[in-house]
């Protein structure tokens, strides 16, 4: 799969699709890799409001008008590997921190009081301070108050996998960053993330120990975004593909400021080359998920709910705990909507969909 994947990825060509290549996509009932590549390209982007029009049509078909909701729980941040573009950078220096379990649980039980039911569980990628066993009863922990729970960590093998789909995981999430191989190694300078397939094929071995649901996704703007969300489409296609039963999801995070780095955007992707992306994914792929999270700002993530994302944060701490304490750690990056819980859902519901706080039990 990631030798299909490269492959076609560095044999697109984007500015040899034209305007009817885009019209042609629009009119199938379901898209094939030529049309996902005419939608992505940028003869598409005049058309934006037709594919937006076509995108949400695909999302009330196959998800009504519900938004499921969830919020982040950074448990660490303490991390091997220096990726250039990341306030967690080992050679970043950062106030680190990890919460004791007792620590974790309170954090929890904060959270839940919010009547959110999903939670992803995250920490810096070192597995001396954040073991696959500390990972694994922070997940126990956290089946105790929530109906879902998430794991965005560092890629593990599928015994590994197995062990904390057992103690409660539900699904992983997983981002290449880039697909660009010589640009991966430029972006990752030191630590394990520099193994490139290892990386890859993390989601195939999640899968392979039980995991229902796995999420792919590449940072927009680390390189050249319409290559990277093409081989995000189809890496996630070819897992689908292979693993019918699997729940794939896709999350499209742009680059943000972090400590010590305020400028981070050397290939700045606007919002319109976002909502291309996102519509985009949808069209091509109808049943995945999307998640859009707090890296954008309010009235942004509100009008993409419904029309082509499915899942939203809310009440997100980007630093290591943060709900029911002050952060212990220091912040990943900076957000742009820091609204609650209720302010969230009370903005789905404006906007005449349904938040929905558990739809997996």
């Amino acid at each position: 799969i990631m030798d299909r994947v490269v492959a076609e990825m560095d044999a697109y060509d984007y500015d040899k699709y034209t305007a009817a290549d885009v019209r042609a996509a629009l009119s199938h009932e379901y898209r094939t890799l030529e049309d996902f590549k005419a939608l992505l390209s940028p003869a598409a982007q005049p058309f934006i409001e037709e594919i937006a029009q076509a995108a949400q049509l695909e999302t009330r078909k196959h998800f009504g008008n519900s938004v499921c909701m969830f919020t982040p729980l950074y448990i660490s941040n303490y991390c091997e590997n220096y990726c250039v573009y990341c306030g967690f950078n080992c050679s970043n220096r950062i106030h680190r921190a990890k919460l004791t379990y007792e620590e974790i649980e309170e954090e929890l039980k904060t959270i839940a009081k919010t009547g959110l039911q999903d939670i992803l569980i995250l920490t810096g990628e070192e597995k001396k301070q954040s073991s696959v066993e500390y990972i694994g009863e922070a997940v126990k922990l956290a089946a105790k108050y929530f109906n879902l729970v998430g794991i965005e960590i560092y890629p593990v093998n599928t015994d590994e996998y197995r062990y904390l789909h057992e103690c409660g995981a539900d699904y992983v999430c997983v981002y290449q960053e880039t697909y660009n191989t010589d640009k991966y190694e430029e972006m990752h300078l030191r630590g394990s993330k520099r193994i490139y397939p290892y990386r890859f094929n993390a989601q195939e071995r999640a899968l392979r120990g039980g995991m229902r649901s796995v999420s792919f996704g590449a940072l927009l703007g680390l390189d050249d975004f319409r290559k990277d969300a093409f081989a995000t489409g189809m890496h996630a296609k070819l897992i689908q593909q292979k693993y019918p039963q699997a729940e794939i999801s896709f999350s499209p995070p742009r680059l943000r400021p972090f400590i010590n780095n305020e400028e981070n955007n050397p290939k700045d992707v606007h919002e319109r080359q976002l909502l291309q992306v996102m519509t985009s994914y949808r069209m091509f792929m109808p049943f995945a998920g999307i998640t859009i999270s707090t890296r954008e700002r309010a009235g942004f993530r509100d009008n993409v709910i419904g029309m082509c994302a499915t899942k939203i944060s809310a009440g997100v701490s980007v630093g290591v705990g943060g709900h029911a304490n002050e952060e212990k750690g220091d912040e990943q990056f900076d957000i742009s909507d820091p609204r609650s819980v209720d302010e969230v859902r009370s903005a789905i519901v404006a906007h005449g969909l349904q938040p929905i706080f558990t739809d997996y039990i």
